[in-house]
């Protein structure tokens, strides 16, 4: 029996929690199966792969939430952990979005006209800005983590899955790709500017305070579950409209808070009685 046997027992739970600590990574390896899947999709060049590989960006979004509220709540969390997690999101959020972007964004061009082989260039350079803004928005956050004094509320620039959230989320809701070269540099401009906001320190809501395992309201609730119905038969708006105006909260909430400060610092300045 395995009171007789301490030693054993000690084993075997020493065994089961090296195998609890694997969950995590399960979830980590599942994330980098899905962006090396996006980019085999986006090579083929259909629009149903194209939408193939936006979807499986969007679940490798889910994989990565998962493995770290997993690890956090099993006391998983490691440094291999975070590393290997990091690197995972280099190829889902980086270098598949980016391949993303530049084959759908400019499916329609030929390098045999002058004009557009100048955009197929700028598209080449965007997208590799892209991946680099996003490995070193990963190797800051490993630094530094969220913003300090903030209770874990806000990430210090978009975070990655964010970024590759409005990509996956455009070519999702329009699924066909671009054939347009204006459309195409009008895309590119888009890329660039969520590589831009991935490094600023803009404010992001990081949605690591909501508390899933307490009691909520029934109206959030009742809301949580109509989003989710809207989400399943109208993913293409929902998801569009989700992830644009996740996007704009950063700049937004700059504004916000430059315009409050400016306002504060008048009415300090201004002599009292007048």
């Amino acid at each position: 029996m395995s009171d007789g046997h301490p030693s054993a027992t000690h084993r075997t739970g020493s065994r089961f929690r090296r195998g609890v600590y694997l969950l995590p990574s399960l979830f980590t390896v599942g994330n980098l199966l899905c962006g090396y899947y996006a980019v085999l999709m986006t090579l083929r060049g259909t629009s149903q792969d194209f939408d193939n590989a936006a979807k499986a960006i969007g679940l490798a979004i889910l994989f990565d939430s998962l493995d770290g509220r997993v690890a956090r709540l099993i006391g998983g969390d490691s440094e291999f952990g975070k590393q290997f997690d990091s690197l995972a999101d280099v190829i889902s959020f980086g270098v598949a979005p980016a391949i993303l972007a530049f084959v759908w964004g400019l499916h329609g061009l030929s390098e045999n006209d002058g004009l557009a082989k100048h955009v197929l260039l700028m598209g080449w350079i965007v997208t590799l800005g892209y991946v680099l803004c996003t490995a070193w928005r990963l190797a800051r956050f490993n630094i530094q983590g969220m913003l300090p004094g903030t209770n874990n509320r806000y990430f210090v620039g978009m975070p990655t899955p964010g970024a590759a959230a409005m990509i996956a989320a455009m070519v999702h809701a329009k699924k066909f790709p671009l054939d347009d070269m204006r459309l195409g540099a009008a895309w590119l401009l888009l890329v660039a500017v969520l590589a831009v906001l991935m490094v600023s320190k803009l404010r992001f809501y990081g949605f690591k305070d909501l508390k899933w395992n307490v009691r909520q309201p029934p109206l959030l609730v009742v809301l949580l579950a109509l989003l989710f119905v809207l989400g399943y038969f109208y993913s293409e708006q929902v998801l569009l409209t989700a992830t644009t105006a996740y996007t704009l909260s950063g700049p937004v909430h700059w504004l916000y808070r430059a315009v409050h400060l400016r306002a504060s610092a008048r009415s300090l300045e201004t002599p009292a009685g007048r």
